[in-house]
């Protein structure tokens, strides 16, 4: 059965386009099969470190030939890749670890390969942002996804006030020698934001700390082991403040909709049209059938 899945999508391999492949983030036995029909396939694997794709390679018994293609030299080597397409070649990239163009580089070379007319094609697989959503606890549909936090206190600082209201999760990147430093920066605007720190994921050491912001800083603090390996933060929604009264607005739309609809449904339909919570406007309703207003 694995060999017939594995032959099923080298079949759908085709020459003359780019595959972006995910690779493993940690545990080599996060790829998918298709990801090693593709690399196993490909003439031609663009990688960020030759040395770390080769290890990845070497782990599945693949051989094929490898280019650096990083961030210094990717617009060049774009030309060549263009050229090895023109001729009719099978061309992968991969990063060192995730999906290539996703903090890593990518992006300018699937633009060259795409602006010469050829297809680039993703083939998807390990993600430690998804990874880290996936265990979060966050139920909101949204995020945004920030990337690596900036370097320098005052940049974090204002990106941090622009996020203390905010009312969807932020997902992160943080190396191990400026995680203090930005614990620091973000107990500074909102102490008491929850927060995930995921580290190492899928690897030996992987852990997840969940708490307060001054609670992760506490425990990074107690255990210098958890300060190492990269990280992805997961700061939850800020928590919004309850309103006594909903907005006039708000209540003559729920009049109007109670009126003609069940309440559970006339609340819900409120909700949408309005961005007030379906409780408190369900429980309005109830009040004015009970006589309360």
């Amino acid at each position: 059965m694995f060999q017939k899945h594995l032959q099923k999508a080298a079949d759908s391999i085709l020459p003359q386009t780019l595959y972006v492949v995910a690779t493993p983030i940690g545990n080599l036995a996060d790829i998918t099969l298709r990801a090693l029909a593709v690399l196993q396939k490909a003439d031609i694997v663009c990688a960020e470190d030759t040395r770390v794709t080769a290890q990845l390679l070497s782990a599945y018994g693949i051989q094929t030939k490898l280019v650096s293609v990083r961030e210094h030299n990717e617009r060049q080597m774009a030309d060549k890749v263009v050229q090895y397409l023109s001729d009719g070649l099978i061309v992968a990239q991969v990063s060192d670890a995730g999906t290539p163009a996703v903090c890593d580089p990518g992006a300018k070379l699937a633009a060259a390969v795409r602006e010469a007319g050829f297809k680039t094609v993703p083939v998807v697989g390990a993600s430690a942002v998804m990874g880290a959503l996936s265990v979060a606890g966050v139920n909101d549909p949204s995020f945004h996804f920030h990337g690596f936090l900036p370097p320098k206190t005052g940049e974090r600082q204002k990106l941090f006030a622009q996020w203390a209201a905010a009312d969807y999760p932020v997902v992160m990147f943080e190396t191990p020698h400026r995680i203090e430093a930005a614990l620091s920066d973000m107990a500074a605007v909102f102490p008491e934001r929850r927060l995930m720190l995921a580290r190492e994921i899928s690897k030996t050491f992987e852990t997840f700390l969940s708490g307060t912001v001054v609670e992760i800083q506490t425990a990074l603090a107690e255990d210098g082991n958890q300060s190492r390996g990269e990280m992805v933060l997961v700061l939850h929604p800020a928590v919004k403040e309850k309103s006594e009264t909903l907005p006039e607005s708000a209540q003559n739309v729920m009049k109007i909709l109670s009126a003609e609809l069940p309440t559970k449904q006339a609340a819900e339909l409120a909700a949408k049209i309005t961005g007030e919570g379906k409780k408190a406007l369900y429980d309005l309703a109830l009040a004015w059938k009970n006589g309360g207003g």
